[in-house]
């Protein structure tokens, strides 16, 4: 199932009285699909690695954040679909509420498709259907190719997000750890939660 159908699930799980989270109306899509990372200190800390396909943001959780070491698999858990305009979301989800803790954008920009099967290039939606994806990002922090790639399925579903092996690949960096900070607001996690302005 594509379009809004897809986030009833998100949508279910909020009280849009209570959060300032987007409930997901309907968004114009871009011409080039776009990618967030988010980072998100609910009940652990984690980031939120989100594709747009078809008009929303498809979502996996990943406990310990990307990597640029192609040697380095990190779990990635997948969430419910968001809406696109989530990928502008900074702020505190109040406790109480689903995913309360404080969120901030740890890294955006566009993606464009590199899946291919036989020559032929598999459309995202599809791929993600058959279990392995395949990106290459332009992002502020991330750049270069990354595969999603589904090792368990049913209700304890779970991916590997991977670094390519290419020439934007770098065993010695460690973002997560050494650019902690918002590419929006130039803000950190305390910074955030304390309210504090750009």
């Amino acid at each position: 199932m594509t379009g809004p159908d897809t986030l009833d699930e998100y949508r279910g799980k909020r009280d849009f009285s209570r959060t300032l989270e987007p409930p997901g109306d309907a968004e114009a899509v871009l011409p080039s699909p776009i990618f967030v990372i988010q980072k998100h200190d609910a009940s652990t800390l984690h980031y939120d690695f989100r594709l747009e396909v078809d008009g929303v943001l498809k979502s996996w959780a990943v406990p310990k954040g990307p990597s640029t070491n192609p040697k380095e698999k990190r779990l990635a858990i997948p969430t419910e679909d968001h809406p696109l305009g989530y990928a502008g979301f900074e702020g505190v989800i109040p406790e109480g509420s689903y995913g309360a803790g404080t969120v901030l954008v740890w890294d955006q920009g566009t993606y464009r498709n590199l899946t291919q099967k036989s020559g032929r290039e598999i459309p995202v939606a599809e791929a993600l259907r058959q279990g392995h994806v395949s990106v290459w990002l332009e992002g502020k922090k991330l750049r270069g190719g990354f595969s999603l790639t589904r090792f368990r399925t049913g209700k304890g579903e779970a991916w590997l997000l991977v670094k390519k092996d290419d020439a934007e690949a770098d065993p010695s960096r460690d973002p997560v750890a050494a650019e902690p900070r918002s590419v929006l607001s130039g803000r950190t996690l305390e910074e955030v939660a304390a309210g504090k302005d750009e």
